[in-house]
């Protein structure tokens, strides 16, 4: 079937869209659409500038014989800063104060529009680093894990607090929470995990940090490495943070619950955003 132009740029956008951090090659598209490698490549080109004028992301563009395109998710400071300023005002509302201080999230966490823009905001951020899997403790953490997971491409990995028989053999710690002081375990089956993978870690909320710290432990034991850490909330009122480097979108600054109040602000995000390597490559030839 040949393909207009109006119908093909529609076309490839989508599946470029649906297919994020893959590389496809410029013959796949030349076939799919039954049209010459230099139209494509004038395609490819429009859709580029579009998703960076947009703020969507941008094409990396990859020469020679194994090369294609990939497309790199992005979001813009502005579009960002508008979705956690909207964000904290969502935690900030008294009603999700709980018996004890905790606040409820599973609301947000179970937003998937939410949950969608929080995965673009670390992935945005971890675009450019070697991920190969995105890691997090079971339960409230999966839905950002895949969340993320989905924008960068790679699988999920989940650390649990009991072994299951559907797992096979696993690999257990101990480790210290970083809250409450108490021991606690953590399990992750050996088939999950490759020696060696670059590991992003993502959480819900953190306090002190004990929990992301157990899964760096349990990392060790499989030889990873600790590629970044995000998290959705942190608590600033620690005295002692067990976790120096990572990201986080929302800081949960002072709980008041005899006067119902919740005080949050932005998390360091912005900081990372600045400072992370955009992509901003001369459009390559890609017919060789």
């Amino acid at each position: 079937m040949k393909f207009r132009r109006s119908s093909r740029l529609v076309d490839m956008t989508n599946y470029l869209l649906e297919h994020p951090q893959h590389l496809v090659s410029l013959s796949y598209f030349a076939d799919r659409y039954d049209s010459a490698k230099s139209s494509i490549s004038e395609d490819l080109t429009i859709i580029k500038q579009t998703f960076e004028q947009q703020g969507i992301g941008t094409l990396l563009t990859v020469a020679g014989a194994a090369g294609g395109v990939r497309f790199i998710p992005n979001i813009g400071e502005k579009e960002a800063r508008e979705f956690i300023e909207l964000l904290c005002g969502q935690i900030a509302n008294p009603d999700r104060l709980l018996p004890g201080g905790y606040l409820y999230l599973t609301d947000i966490l179970g937003n998937p529009k939410l949950v969608n823009q929080v995965g673009k905001l670390f992935a945005s951020v971890y675009s450019n680093r070697k991920i190969d899997v995105v890691m997090t403790v079971a339960t409230k953490g999966i839905p950002l894990a895949y969340a993320v997971a989905s924008y960068l491409n790679v699988p999920v990995v989940i650390v649990r607090r009991d072994s299951k028989v559907t797992e096979g053999s696993t690999v257990s710690i101990n480790y210290v929470s970083g809250s409450t002081k108490r021991i606690q375990t953590m399990v992750l089956a050996k088939r999950s995990l490759n020696e060696g993978s670059n590991v992003l870690i993502i959480d819900d909320f953190m306090k002190a940090g004990g929990t992301i710290n157990g899964m760096i432990s349990i990392l060790e034991e499989f030889n990873a490495n600790v590629a970044g850490i995000g998290v959705l909330v942190e608590s600033e009122e620690i005295e002692e943070r067990l976790v120096d480097e990572y990201i986080s979108i929302v800081k949960l600054t002072n709980v008041d619950v005899k006067e119902k109040q919740i005080n949050v602000n932005q998390g360091n995000y912005f900081k990372f955003l600045k400072s992370n390597e955009v992509f901003n490559i001369d459009d390559i030839d890609m017919e060789e």
